[in-house]
C-alpha cells in the first residue's frame, strides 16, 4: 500500500511540475530560515554549558541602592571569595578573575600585543573545564611567574604549540613568564574568553572590600541548590561588605554560570552578553516563518485540487475509503517535505558561512552530531508534513463521489474563510517584520549619527603600553602636532565609547560647608588639559584644566551638567569634593573648577551619568592618547602617527581605534538583529507571495467559466484583473491593520533597551503596509492577468 502511495505521489508531482516546484520551493525557504534561526538560538542557549561543572558554578554579583543612587555590578572585591568559602561549607572552591591583563609579549625577536590576557587564582582549572594539551592543570598556575597559553597564541609565539611548555616569554617591563601549559582555544560559546592566564599577584589579594574589579565564581558542592545558599547571603553581607560601605539596601546575587550570557546585563560584564528576550523573539520568528511555509503549502495544494477531483471520484467508485485517500495525500505531503528537507540541508550547508559572517558565530549544521542531526531533520520533516498535509488530505478526501466525478467541489473543508484567514495571517507577519526592520534601521541610524556632545569624527585612540613612553607624552604630543595632518592631541586614562569607565563614590560639600551629605557615585575620567579642545567639548562655566597651574593635577576637577543637576547646584564652581584613596578611610579633596556640557561616554543604551573629570596625578595613568586627524588626511595622518610613535617606542606598534568605531561596536548586536530581521522578512514575504499565488490560482480555476462569460460579454482584461485582485488586496489591507498594534508593541519593547531612542512614527506602518500591498498586487496581478487573457472558448468548455 505504501509503495503504491509513493508511486502515485511521485507521478502526481511529475505531472504537475509547476505546482510541485512552487510547493517544494516554499517549504525549502521555510526550512532554511527555520534551520538557520534554530542553529543561532541553540548556540545562544549553549553558552558555558561545555563546562563539566556548569550546573554547580555560580558567579557572585552585587546590587546596591542609596539616596537615589544605584549600582548593579558584575564585579566584586578581593575578599569576597575567601570570606564566602570560609563562611559556607556548601562552597567547594572559589576563583577570582581580573581582566586587567593586556600586555605586549616578547619572545626573541617577536613582539605580540595581546589584550585578552587575564589574571586568576590557581584554582581556575579546577572549576572551569579547559582542555589541557600540554602541562599539568593542577600545577599550571602555582608559580607566580607562570603563564598558561591557548593553542592559537602558542602557535603565534612559537610557531608550534608543541614547543611552548617551559619556554620563557617576557611581559611588560621585561618581566619573565614561564609557559607551564597550553590549552585548547576557549570555545566561542563562553562568556569568559581569553588567550592567556597568569596567576593573581599576591599584592592583589591583599586589597580591601571597596576595590571592585574582580569576577568571583563559586563551585558549589554536589547537591547544593544555589538558591538555598543565596538566602543565607544577606546575613553575610550585613556583617562584611555593608559595614564597609555603610549602606543598608544591598543584595548579593548568585548567577548560575549557564544563565550569565542570556540573563545578565550588569555593569562591567566580561563580554557582550546576549538577551533571552532576543532569543524568544527569534524562536517566535522561526515558528512564524515555518507556519507561513505550511500555510503556503496548504493553499497551493488546495489550489490545484480541482485537477485531482475526478481521480478522487474514481478511487471512491472502485472502493477507496476516506482513510485510504487521506493516507495517499499525506504520503504525498511526506514525500514533498522530505524532498524539501533534504535540499534545505544542502542549502543551509552552503549559506551557513555567510550567515556566520553576518551573526559573528561559528555555527555548524552538524553541531549536534551527524546521527543526531539526521534524526532531528527526519522528525522535524515528519511533523511538518503531517501538520501541512492534514488539511489538504481531509479537503481532498472529503469530496463526494458524484460531484467529484463531475469536477464539482462540495466539501465541508472547503470554507473560503479559512483560506482567507491564512492569507491575513501570512501578510500580517510579513508587515510586522517589514515594520520591525524599518524601526531597527531607524534606531541604528539615530544612534550612529546622534549628537554625542563631542566630535568623534577623525578622532582615534590607542593605548600606550610602555610606561617610559608615558613619561614622554608632552614631547610625543609636540612632535605629533608638528604635522599639518594632526589637528589636536590629548592624553587620557581611558578611551570613551567602550562602556567600561570606572567610577568612585564622591562626597560633595554641603551648603553648610561640611561633607555630611551621602556619597554620590560618578564616572571618573582622567584627562589632560587638551582633552576638551581635542574632542570639541563645550565648557559651560568656570575654566578648563591648565598645565600652568600645578595644583590642577592633584586638586582640580571638571564635572558635567548631569552631576550639577543631581546636586541641585546653581553655582558649582568652587565646590569641594572628597573621594576615597584606600580602604582604610583615607580621602583626598578636589575643587570644581569648571562645568562641561553633557557628552556621552557610553553608547545610547545608557543614560548620561554624573561625571567627574580629573587630571592624571602621575604620568603612568596617562596611558591612552587621543589624536584628531585633519579632514581628508587620514592616510597621511596615520602614516605620520605610526612613524612618530615608532621613534618613541621602537618595540611596540600603535594599535589605534577610531572613536566612531568604538561607539558603533556597541550597537553590533542591534545591527545584527536588524540584518537578521530584514533577511527573514524578505524570506517571509517570498513565502507569503507563493501562498497568495496559490490562492489566486485556486480562485481563478473556480471562476474559469465566469471569466469566460464575462469576456464574451465584453469585459476588458483590466476589469477582470480588478475583479480577481480586489478581494485579495482587501485581505492584505486587513492584515496590515491587524499588524499595526502588534508591531508597535513589539518595537516599543525593543526600544526600551536604549536610554535615547528614535520615535516610532506613523509613516513606518504606512510604509510597511504600502510595501505589502505593492508586493501582493504584483503577485496577484501576474496570475490574474494570465487568467483574464485566457481564450474564453477554452474557459466555457470547462464543464
Amino acid at each position: 500500500m505504501l509503495k503504491s502511495y509513493l508511486k502515485t505521489a511521485w507521478r502526481n508531482l511529475i505531472r504537475n511540475k509547476g505546482y510541485a516546484i512552487i510547493n517544494v520551493t516554499g517549504l525549502i525557504t521555510g526550512f532554511v530560515a527555520f534551520g538557520l534561526i534554530i542553529l543561532y538560538v541553540a548556540d545562544e542557549m549553549s553558552y558555558d554549558r561545555f563546562n563539566t561543572n556548569a550546573d554547580r558554578i555560580v558567579r557572585v554579583v552585587q546590587h546596591a541602592r542609596w539616596n537615589g543612587n544605584e549600582v548593579d555590578e558584575a564585579v566584586t572585591s578581593a575578599p569576597f571569595a575567601p570570606a564566602l568559602q570560609a563562611a559556607f561549607p556548601e562552597i567547594e572552591n572559589t576563583v577570582r578573575i581580573d581582566v586587567e591583563g593586556g600586555a605586549v609579549i616578547t619572545y626573541k625577536d617577536k613582539k605580540i600585543k595581546q589584550d585578552d590576557i587575564i589574571f586568576a587564582d590557581k584554582s581556575l582549572p579546577e572549576i572551569f573545564s579547559y582542555q589541557f594539551l600540554y602541562g599539568d592543570p593542577h600545577t599550571a598556575l602555582s608559580n607566580p611567574q607562570s603563564i598558561v597559553l591557548t593553542e592559537s597564541l602558542a602557535d603565534k609565539i612559537f610557531g608550534n604549540a608543541n614547543d611552548a611548555v617551559d619556554q620563557t616569554i617576557y611581559m611588560e617591563d621585561n618581566n619573565p613568564a614561564v609557559v607551564t601549559a597550553v590549552i585548547k582555544d576557549i570555545p566561542s560559546n563562553s562568556h569568559l574568553r581569553f588567550s592567556a592566564v597568569r596567576p593573581l599577584p599576591e599584592s592583589y589579594m591583599q586589597e580591601g572590600w571597596k576595590n571592585y574589579h574582580y569576577y568571583t565564581y563559586l563551585l558549589l558542592k554536589k547537591g547544593v541548590d544555589y538558591r538555598s545558599l543565596e538566602k543565607k547571603l544577606p546575613a553575610f553581607a550585613a556583617r562584611t561588605i555593608q559595614q564597609q560601605m555603610n549602606i543598608s539596601d544591598y543584595v548579593m546575587e548568585l548567577q548560575p554560570l549557564s544563565a550569565i550570557h542570556l540573563h545578565s546585563a550588569l555593569s562591567y560584564e566580561l563580554s557582550r552578553n546576549g538577551s533571552i528576550t532576543s532569543v524568544y523573539a527569534f524562536i517566535a520568528l522561526a515558528i512564524l516563518i515555518i507556519l507561513i511555509a505550511i500555510i503556503n503549502y496548504i493553499n497551493l495544494t488546495t489550489a490545484c485540487s480541482s485537477t485531482r477531483m475526478k481521480e478522487v471520484g474514481i478511487r471512491k467508485v472502485v472502493g477507496s475509503g476516506k482513510g485510504n485517500i487521506a493516507g495517499m495525500f499525506i504520503t504525498e505531503s511526506v514525500l514533498v517535505a522530505f524532498m524539501a528537507a533534504t535540499i534545505s540541508a544542502v542549502v543551509i550547508h552552503f549559506v551557513l558561512p555567510f550567515f556566520n559572517q553576518l551573526v559573528g558565530k561559528e555555527l555548524s549544521i552538524g553541531r549536534f552530531g551527524i546521527a543526531e542531526t539526521l534524526l532531528i531533520v527526519a522528525c522535524f520533516s515528519l511533523l511538518t508534513c503531517v501538520i501541512a498535509g492534514i488539511y489538504p488530505a481531509l479537503f481532498l478526501a472529503g469530496f463526494k463521489t458524484i460531484p467529484a466525478l463531475k469536477g464539482q467541489v462540495r466539501s465541508p473543508f472547503s470554507g473560503i474563510l479559512l483560506r482567507r484567514s491564512l492569507v491575513v495571517f501570512q501578510f500580517a507577519v510579513t508587515v510586522i517584520l517589514i515594520c520591525a526592520s524599518i524601526i531597527i534601521y531607524k534606531q541604528l541610524h539615530y544612534a550612529l549619527h546622534a549628537n554625542l556632545g563631542f566630535n568623534k569624527d577623525q578622532v582615534l585612540t590607542f593605548h600606550i603600553d610602555n610606561e617610559k613612553v608615558r613619561e614622554q607624552i608632552p614631547a610625543l604630543k609636540a612632535r605629533l602636532l608638528q604635522s599639518p595632518t594632526i589637528e589636536a592631541v590629548s592624553a587620557a586614562g581611558n578611551p570613551i565609547g567602550n562602556n567600561d569607565l570606572g567610577g568612585l563614590g564622591y562626597k560633595f560639600e554641603s551648603p553648610e560647608g561640611d561633607f555630611s551629605t551621602p556619597s554620590v557615585p560618578a564616572q571618573e575620567l582622567m584627562v589632560d588639559a587638551g582633552f576638551l579642545q581635542t574632542m570639541d567639548i563645550s565648557l559651560l562655566k568656570g575654566r578648563n584644566f591648565s598645565d600652568l597651574i600645578p595644583s590642577d593635577r592633584y586638586g582640580a576637577a571638571l564635572i558635567n551638567e548631569t552631576l550639577v543637576k543631581k546636586m541641585g547646584w546653581k553655582d558649582p564652581v568652587g565646590k569641594r569634593m572628597k573621594f576615597p584613596v584606600d580602604d582604610k578611610g583615607t580621602t583626598a579633596e578636589r575643587t570644581v573648577v569648571g562645568v562641561v556640557r553633557d557628552f556621552h561616554t557610553y553608547s545610547l543604551q545608557y543614560k548620561i551619568e554624573p561625571l567627574v573629570m580629573v587630571m592624571p596625578p602621575v604620568s603612568s595613568m596617562e596611558d591612552n592618547l587621543y589624536v584628531k586627524i585633519a579632514k581628508g588626511k587620514i592616510p597621511e595622518g596615520l602614516a605620520y602617527l605610526k612613524d612618530t610613535y615608532h621613534r618613541f617606542d621602537p618595540a611596540n606598534i600603535a594599535v589605534y581605534h577610531f572613536l566612531d568605531q568604538n561607539f558603533a561596536l556597541q550597537y553590533a548586536d542591534e545591527e545584527k538583529e536588524g540584518k537578521i530581521a530584514f533577511i527573514f522578512a524578505v524570506l517571509a514575504v517570498l513565502i507569503a507571495c507563493l501562498g497568495l499565488f496559490g490562492l489566486v490560482s485556486f480562485t481563478a480555476r473556480q471562476r474559469t467559466k465566469e471569466i469566460g462569460i464575462r469576456k464574451v460579454l465584453g469585459a476588458s482584461v483590466m476589469s477582470l484583473v480588478s475583479m480577481l485582485s480586489r478581494d485579495f488586496l482587501k485581505l492584505v489591507i486587513i492584515s496590515a491593520l491587524v499588524s499595526f498594534p502588534i508591531s508597535w508593541l513589539i518595537m516599543h519593547a525593543w526600544l526600551k533597551n536604549f536610554a535615547y531612542k528614535t520615535e516610532i512614527s506613523w509613516w513606518i506602518f504606512v510604509a510597511g503596509a504600502a510595501a505589502s500591498v505593492v508586493i501582493a498586487l504584483v503577485t496577484v496581478s501576474f496570475q490574474a492577468i494570465k487568467a483574464a487573457m485566457a481564450n474564453p472558448v477554452s474557459s466555457l468548455r470547462t464543464e
